[in-house]
């Protein structure tokens, strides 16, 4: 009888071994997203500083700057939404700063009907978050040109048809003409490692419940 027990045992000892050891990567996986998640917001609300020379994208993203300079008009709109306003787009300007560098700044969200409303072309102060989002992959549609409707905020396209550098600010105080900012921040970057770790256990409990009952109808079958 205990030939007949051994192998079901030892399926349902390894198979729980495998799911806790997932559950607990996981749970390794949520300490060091947690500590990411930290930094950046430490990093969010650090004092701006002085716009780089040369951004770097991953030494410098979520850096917090201040620029000055004006808008000189070209913009590109990016379809978005917002809770309250429904949809709409964020406006990215092209930006020159006062050294006579030209940069894009997000200055933020627009409800649809105000896509085409005159902006003034002004001098500015830009309080914002130095930023590469990454939108884009091979599902994005090419933005309509003709159209002046972007899907995703591409920087290095964005940048080419702005005849910018591609160093990207995030606006995180109001730049006028009514458009709302919408500040970087790690509401969007997802943590689901403890949902994971969660899974994973209960699959565990669930493969161990599955293996006693095996044992016991096998026992039962050999009584």
């Amino acid at each position: 009888m205990l030939k007949r027990l051994i192998a079901p045992l030892v399926i349902g000892l390894v198979g729980a071994a495998i799911l806790v050891s997932l559950g607990v990567w996981q749970l390794q996986r949520l300490a060091w997203k947690e500590a990411l998640l930290a930094g950046i917001e430490a990093r969010l609300h650090e004092p701006p500083m002085e716009l780089p020379a040369k951004p770097d994208p991953v030494a410098d993203r979520y850096a917090p700057v201040q620029v000055e300079g004006s808008f000189t008009g070209p913009e590109v709109h990016v379809l978005s939404a917002n809770p309250e306003a429904g949809p709409g787009y964020r406006i990215v300007a092209a930006f020159r700063t006062a050294d006579g560098r030209m940069i894009l700044i997000d200055r933020g969200f627009v409800p649809e009907a105000q896509r085409d409303a005159a902006r003034q072309v002004t001098a500015a102060r830009i309080t914002g978050t130095l930023f590469w989002p990454n939108e884009t992959d091979s599902f994005t549609p090419a933005p309509d040109r003709t159209a002046n409707i972007w899907f995703a905020r591409d920087v290095p396209a964005m940048a080419a048809a702005l005849e910018t550098e591609p160093t990207f600010i995030v606006a995180r105080e109001p730049t006028g003409d009514g458009i709302k900012p919408v500040p970087v921040d790690t509401a969007g970057i997802p943590n689901d490692h403890r949902n994971y770790a969660i899974t994973w256990f209960s699959l565990a409990f669930v493969w161990l419940g599955m293996t006693v009952l095996w044992l016991w109808r096998i026992r039962r079958q050999l009584d």
